[in-house]
């Protein structure tokens, strides 16, 4: 990336550098990836399926991509606004989001290098915690029960459910 002067541009992610290894091209596999498991997948498939038309999916993806590209390369190309279709999702609970952030990671993890893999679930994570916050307490719920899903709790039961 170059700034306006024509030198190479840095961008700062919690003070470190971003890795020059993700790009638009690298965003663009992870989120057509990711929504193509989405899609197949038993319990979040019908959610979206019910939410987005077979002909609305390519403009859902490209909103997803600007999306991806203002959170992490700081483009500020998306100018929507995620949480209330997620809000109108009657039932939306933990098991939706440990879903959702389980196949997020199986993306990342297969698609890019462990360090943009890091980057992209550390924000997933951060995203999927404020969704539900939002959600419990669009429901009167106490949000000081929402606890954080981590990482390791996903890597956790994944091994859990292989072992079963």
């Amino acid at each position: 990336m170059n700034d306006p002067v024509g030198g190479p541009r840095s961008i700062i992610v919690d003070g470190r550098p971003l890795p020059e290894l993700l790009d638009e091209g690298m965003i663009r596999d992870v989120v057509h990836g990711f929504y193509g498991e989405i899609r197949k997948d038993d319990l979040l498939g019908p959610i979206f399926g019910r939410a987005i038309a077979p002909d609305d999916w390519p403009r859902h993806l490209a909103k997803m991509c600007d999306f991806w590209s203002s959170t992490l390369l700081r483009t500020g190309r998306y100018e929507g606004r995620p949480l209330p279709p997620h809000l109108a999702i009657p039932g939306l609970g933990e098991e939706h989001f440990r879903r959702w952030l389980s196949l997020f990671s199986a993306t990342v993890l297969r698609l890019c290098p462990p360090e943009v893999a890091r980057l992209f679930m550390d924000r997933a994570l951060r995203i999927a915690h404020s969704f539900r916050l939002a959600v419990a307490f669009s429901r009167g719920e106490d949000t000081m029960l929402v606890e954080p899903i981590t990482e390791q709790s996903l890597t956790d039961a994944a091994l859990g459910g292989r072992r079963a």
